[in-house]
């Protein structure tokens, strides 16, 4: 039985990051790198070395976590680790996205998290961890940015929800909530709205929160929080009433 991680978003970001860090490890046998533009994931195949296995999946369709489904019955490998990396924003109000826009958004921010992990939960030991990406975003409701924050609350809750679910089973999930992170994330959120979020403080490298993330997620932790900007929020959304943060988001962003 050969041992994988899989990792969704693998193309660029920080699941980009996730397979380098992955390969390193010497008893992940393959990573399935799993994104949408088979362009990308052939060019991070060709990079990343043999250990490398790409599918081009689009997880906000019910069909690709079919097939996913199907190919787990196929080779019947034993998951190490699964990174649940895909997801995207926008950045404006509500008026400013379609209804298919706003639907698909939860779609593979909120669905296609839950699909993955269900999916792969039986292909999981004692020892096995599942990282799902969330962000800063999830401490609190941010207006301009409505859907995208609350499908990280999701993400938030339901990771360290389950968590505790699975205690007697030996398998860990970790919530993984950054701040502003320099990925491709913002070519697609940035839409040119007249009220948008626009200023990105305390911006860091995929890299590192990569790395922490995978140290948090082999010691076990429900949560990985990196950088002091993001620190200070979530302490902040620990003692502060929802209304007043938002007040302090709006100012800052000049909304």
């Amino acid at each position: 039985m050969k041992t994988i991680a899989v990792i969704t978003g693998a193309s660029s970001g920080i699941g980009k990051q996730f397979v380098k860090l992955l390969r390193k490890e010497l008893d992940i046998d393959e990573i399935w790198a799993i994104a949408r533009d088979e362009q990308k994931l052939q060019e991070l195949k060709k990079k990343a070395g043999r250990k490398i296995v790409t599918y081009s999946l689009d997880l906000s369709k019910a069909s690709a976590i079919a097939e996913y489904e199907q190919i787990l019955k196929e080779e019947a490998p034993k998951i190490k680790y699964l990174v649940n990396s895909a997801g995207y924003a926008k950045f404006c109000s509500y008026q400013d996205l379609s209804i298919q826009e706003t639907v698909n958004m939860i779609d593979l921010n909120c669905s296609g998290v839950v699909s993955m992990t269900l999916a792969s939960i039986p292909y999981m030991a004692k020892g096995s961890h599942i990282i799902n990406i969330a962000s800063q975003a999830a401490f609190q409701p941010l207006p301009y940015q409505n859907v995208y924050s609350s499908t990280k609350a999701f993400v938030r809750n339901y990771s360290r929800a389950l968590n505790v679910e699975l205690k007697g089973t030996g398998i860990s999930v970790t919530a993984v909530c950054p701040g502003w992170v320099r990925t491709a994330l913002y070519d697609r959120a940035i839409i040119g709205a007249d009220k948008a979020t626009t200023k990105f403080v305390g911006m860091v490298s995929p890299e590192h929160v990569a790395a922490k993330a995978l140290r948090d997620a082999k010691r076990n932790k429900d949560i990985s929080v990196y950088g002091i900007h993001t620190k200070l929020a979530h302490t902040a959304a620990k003692i502060l009433p929802q209304r007043v943060m938002m007040k302090i988001w709006l100012m800052q962003q000049g909304l």
